[in-house]
């Protein structure tokens, strides 16, 4: 069997492969490609299973092709869809394809002159200036309605399996425009296979099949399976429903360390061999070393510096992780005022805060700080009695009655983060 596809065996990324393709791979350096439609201006981490599908594709010697959908974005994929997408207009749906062909350059080797080397494609570039009736014409004709209708994600949502009745012609047609995608892509780039999620079989199995009418070739199909946690609930969404984006700027290195640290055993068990290049050995290594130990959570700690690295960077790792040892405790003083604004307040997302003058804060007695100056205690004496039972804390630092604070004790130049106990917290930020 192929070196890759048995990578993915072993990692529980492969769902179903149409025939030859692994004497396919065996055969030649084969080109593949995955699409992403630019449904916002960053990708989420839905989309790194199918990222890490490539960069294994690539080291294991074969030329990957990640196609960014300005086209088919245009239109929307019915698959797993219930309801019509909205469709976006053409400035802001050009916008989201730059910017994801930034993100994706980081994920693949793009340099060099080495045969295998990436390349970042956008359908909309070859779609642009076909007519409709072109298409009708030259596209339309080798596909019947019958075979479309029998796709998957066609009869869910004709019959309102999916909870609505019935599909645009416009979703109906987009099957047909992936399809499209991949005849130009065999006869343009010599691309022979391609792969996506499970759930993308029809769309890509009407391409191979478009590909031996149209060009009378022959082409292959790879899909994994679609992720969802070990209980089976939707993979990749915040309590409240919101996606982890690959952008900073979207979602934090830090919220997205936390992602992966919070796996379930089960689930960092799963996860350490879809999201990270770990290899089997290793892997098998630090799962037996969990089971023996499992809270120290050796396993999800691993998991999270493997994917934010791959992400986010070394140096937002150590970010990140440094933010997670401030909030359990296993820090220093110096540590928490090295951190910057945002990161300090996702750390104590939902703590109370009170901004106040410098001058009543700094110089000022400890107790007069704690009570009436913050209103963090309701009193003195309650604060005198804290402090005397060792109760007080300043920057994760136990204090005694008289403290004062000052310059240096500022967190990122403007906060001053005070405790009583354990999980009592209030920001103090100077004005």
């Amino acid at each position: 069997m192929n070196s890759f596809i048995e990578e993915l065996k072993w990692r529980g990324l492969f769902a179903d492969m149409m025939p030859g393709t692994d004497e396919q791979l065996n055969k030649e350096v084969t080109t593949a490609y995955i699409g992403f439609d630019p449904t916002a201006d960053s990708l989420h981490i839905g989309s790194l299973i199918q990222i890490k599908i490539l960069a294994h594709f690539q080291q294991h010697g074969h030329k990957p092709i990640a196609l960014v959908g300005g086209a088919t974005g245009m239109i929307g994929d019915p698959s797993g869809k219930s309801a019509e997408r909205n469709l976006l207009d053409e400035e802001t749906l050009l916008h989201y394809v730059d910017c994801l062909k930034n993100q994706l350059s980081k994920f693949l080797n793009f340099d060099g002159n080495e045969p295998n080397k990436a390349e970042l494609v956008n359908n909309y570039d070859w779609m642009k200036n076909i007519s409709f009736l072109d298409f009708a014409k030259n596209v339309g004709k080798n596909i019947t309605v019958n075979y479309m209708m029998a796709k998957d994600s066609v009869k869910k949502r004709l019959s309102g399996d999916a909870g609505v009745d019935g599909m645009s012609f416009t979703e109906f047609t987009y099957q047909l425009i992936q399809g499209y995608d991949f005849l130009h892509l065999y006869q343009n780039n010599n691309v022979k296979l391609q792969m996506g999620g499970s759930d993308q079989w029809g769309n890509i199995t009407t391409g191979t099949e478009l590909i031996r009418r149209k060009a009378q070739g022959e082409a292959f199909a790879l899909t994994v399976p679609l992720i969802t946690k070990a209980d089976g609930s939707k993979f990749g969404k915040s309590e409240s429903g919101e996606n982890y984006w690959l952008d900073k700027k979207k979602t934090s290195p830090y919220k997205f360390y936390q992602f992966w640290l919070n796996a379930t055993d089960d689930d960092a068990e799963r996860f350490i061999k879809f999201y990270t290049f770990l290899g089997k050995e290793e892997i098998e290594a630090l799962i037996e070393e969990h089971k023996t130990a499992a809270h120290e959570r050796k396993l999800q700690k691993k998991l999270a510096e493997e994917v934010t690295v791959w992400v986010h960077g070394r140096e937002e790792y150590e970010k990140a992780l440094k933010a997670s040892e401030i909030l359990f405790g296993r820090s220093t003083a110096k540590d928490l005022v090295s951190l910057d604004e945002e990161i300090f307040l996702e750390v104590f997302d939902g703590v109370p805060q009170k901004e106040i003058a410098k001058t009543d804060v700094l110089g000022v007695n400890i107790i007069d700080l704690l009570s009436e100056k913050s209103g963090f205690l309701k009193s003195k004496s309650e604060a005198q009695r804290e402090i005397k039972g060792n109760a007080i804390s300043v920057n994760k630092q136990k204090v005694n009655d008289t403290f004062t604070a000052n310059e240096t004790d500022l967190i990122d130049g403007k906060f001053l983060l005070l405790q009583k106990g354990k999980k009592s917290y209030f920001i103090v930020k100077v004005g």
